[in-house]
């Protein structure tokens, strides 16, 4: 069973994360300081989860003591510099407190494969008297899985572009693994050796995102008491992943775009720029033309990022990946948790290719998940799933909706609305069938998605909200 040690004062936060993680089938010990944590065989662990501060010494000095052993780095949006200054130590990632469970999850879960895979695969350190790692496209499917014709495409874009400086475009719906594929590109470029640093640009409140990317000096508004770098200094050699990058402010855009031209940024409050050489990698999934067409987004800074484009194929439209991107969760949740000789029954497999999978990749993970928890022998059956989509339910949409939808939205058959219908389709057809008698909280988790999400695709697919 793998191993996690946990380096935090809060007993509150150490105690929640101990049985958040422990929930995941994994062996967790914790301690309080450094120097506890120094006590013991740190090579046992194949993680360490540590505070940034902590009494008596700081969480980043276990970064050279725990030797091959990967330090996460815990910290608050108020000390996130200092996080990234822990990476440049030598840190394998940093999240930010209050944490996400499901953040916290996939960042544990991600970094431990992304170890096992080191010391499994031989042959993966470069050359020294190469500056390019040389990976095949098949180790870019150890991480993105998929053999359908979309995602070859894909692969290919992929392997084009990163052996270039080349701004990137990752285009997708939520889910689609668009920072798997910022990963991927990073890992094959020349810079694979620097550090690739991730940020949600909507995670973090408008009024801090300047001083977050581009720092700023003391005194520049109230709280700088210090001069404080910002994230894209921090990148710079390595690589900047920007997700949801049309969340950005008008004032950020502006900023960024004279990164993009000059190579340099300037911190709030100063009067001096500073020379940077960092790869931007930027994704969304909202449509950024429309955006520049309603004025929330700028023009030029759209051009300057749409240099080229990758776009993630929804689950949906992928095929059988499905089936291998599920044999594959669920060898890897069975392990976690210890449980062996689980498999699909027939009918799950074809539901599973027939769903039309709304939160794409990572609702398919989290059913698994689910599923794996609740099986109580070795068949997993659809109802553990939890995705059924009932025959009857699709021909009363059908029937029902067959007189009020638009006139160029003919009707389907119910094994044609089974094993055809878009997602777009069917998030119409539900809504308009549903609105009346749901609440849009109700609708949104009959639909297995965020109010927002389901706020974002009403205005996608112009569909009314009934008052």
């Amino acid at each position: 069973m793998r191993r996690i040690l946990i380096v935090e004062d809060e007993i509150i936060i150490r105690q929640a994360l101990k049985k958040l993680l422990e929930r995941n089938s994994y062996n967790v010990d914790d301690t309080g300081s450094v120097d506890e944590a120094l006590s013991k065989n740190l090579d046992d662990y194949q993680l360490i989860i540590s505070d940034l501060r902590l009494p008596g010494r700081p969480g980043t000095d276990l970064i050279k003591e725990a030797g091959a052993t990967p330090v996460l780095i815990m910290t608050s949006y108020a000390s996130l510099r200092s996080a990234v200054d822990a990476m440049r130590e030598g840190a394998v990632d940093y999240i930010a407190k209050p944490f996400d469970h499901e953040e916290m999850l996939n960042s544990v879960q991600r970094i431990i494969r992304q170890r096992e895979e080191r010391t499994t695969r031989p042959g993966r350190a470069a050359s020294n008297n190469s500056t390019t790692p040389q990976r095949s496209s098949s180790e870019i499917k150890t991480r993105i899985i998929g053999s359908c014709e979309p995602m070859q495409t894909l692969f290919k874009r992929i392997e084009k572009v990163a052996g270039t400086d080349a701004t990137v475009l990752i285009q997708g719906e939520s889910g689609t693994g668009k920072e798997l594929a910022a990963r991927a590109i990073h890992e094959l470029s020349r810079r694979a050796d620097k550090t690739m640093i991730s940020v949600n640009c909507a995670a973090i409140p408008e009024s801090l995102i300047e001083s977050e990317l581009f720092g700023h000096e003391k005194g520049a508004f109230t709280g700088a008491v210090a001069a404080r770098s910002g994230l894209i200094e921090a990148a710079d050699s390595g690589t900047l992943f920007l997700d949801e990058v049309g969340e950005l402010p008008l004032e950020a855009q502006a900023r960024l775009l004279r990164v993009l031209q000059e190579n340099e940024i300037r911190r709030v409050g100063s009067i001096t720029s500073k020379k940077v050489d960092v790869r931007l990698i930027t994704a969304t999934h909202r449509n950024l033309r429309e955006m520049v067409k309603e004025g929330k987004f700028r023009e030029d800074l759209y051009y300057r990022l749409y240099v080229m484009e990758i776009r993630m194929p929804p689950l949906r439209e992928r095929g059988q990946d499905i089936t291998e991107i599920a044999e594959v969760f669920l060898r890897l949740t069975s392990d976690r948790m210890g449980k062996s000789g689980l498999q699909f029954a027939p009918d799950t497999l074809d539901t599973m290719l027939h769903y039309p999978w709304p939160g794409n990749v990572r609702e398919l993970e989290n059913a698994i998940e689910r599923a794996v928890i609740l099986v109580d022998d070795h068949l997993i059956t659809t109802e553990l799933l939890g995705i059924e989509i009932e025959d009857d339910e699709l021909e009363q949409i059908e029937a029902r909706l067959a007189s009020t939808s638009p006139a160029q939205m003919r009707p389907l058959s119910s094994r044609a609305v089974k094993e055809n219908l878009s997602l777009d389709d069917y998030f119409l057809r539900f809504v308009l069938e549903h609105q009346d008698k749901m609440s849009e909280t109700e609708l949104a988790q009959k639909l297995g998605v965020s109010r927002k999400c389901l706020w974002e695709k009403r205005q996608k697919l112009g569909i009314p909200r009934k008052r």
